[in-house]
């Protein structure tokens, strides 16, 4: 017997996403992401509890400001002290993966889903998802979009407005459309920490 759509959704292969049983499945989740983004500032015990129950798994000392977008949110997970602005986009159709200590800047987009090339393809609904893993001590910039199937490595920093076509290395400083390394995170960066700016702390 064939794999279902749902099963198709995780494995990287085409599906058709105009499917009943995946649409009902993601009304339930849609709910708790509108839940969530209901909350009154005040609210941070409740924030938590909702997030915990809208995400795949939520590590200790995290925080979304909302509005918080997301396809499902049941298939991504974060790990402790996650920081986002407002406005950030989980494309979730498969699995996100962000370590400790990651920063999302405002209007981050993480998209898992992808569509065929082929006109054809794509009049029949066809979608493809792969997963997106983010490491440790990451600091994503304001507008950046990281595509289907990217690795972040460990304490990088990909700047603003960057389209993230492909792997990143750790340790790196990368930025562009589409985002490059331009260059390696070094002594120099435990001085100063923006252009001429010496650190004082």
């Amino acid at each position: 017997m064939g794999m279902s759509n749902l099963e198709r959704m995780k494995s990287g292969k085409l599906y058709i996403c105009a499917d009943e049983e995946i649409a009902r499945e993601q009304l339930k989740c849609l709910d708790r992401l509108y839940d969530y983004n209901q909350t009154r500032p005040t609210q941070k015990e409740l924030r938590a509890k909702l997030l915990g129950e809208l995400l795949a798994e939520v590590g200790e000392n995290c925080y979304v400001e909302p509005p918080l977008h997301a396809n499902w949110g049941c298939h991504t997970h974060f790990g402790n002290n996650v920081y986002a602005n407002f406005n950030l986009t989980l494309v979730d159709d498969t699995d996100i993966y962000v370590g400790d200590s990651v920063m999302f800047g405002p209007n981050v987009v993480l998209a898992t889903a992808g569509h065929p090339v082929d006109p054809e393809l794509r009049r029949r609904v066809a979608q493809f998802n792969l997963p997106i893993h983010i490491g440790d001590n990451v600091w994503i910039g304001a507008g950046a979009v990281i595509l289907p199937g990217v690795r972040i490595g460990n304490n990088s920093v990909i700047g603003a407005g960057s389209v993230v076509t492909k792997d990143i290395p750790p340790d790196v400083v990368a930025f562009g459309n589409p985002c490059r390394v331009h260059r390696a995170i070094t002594e120099r960066d435990r001085e100063y920490y923006y252009k001429d700016l010496k650190v004082d702390l």
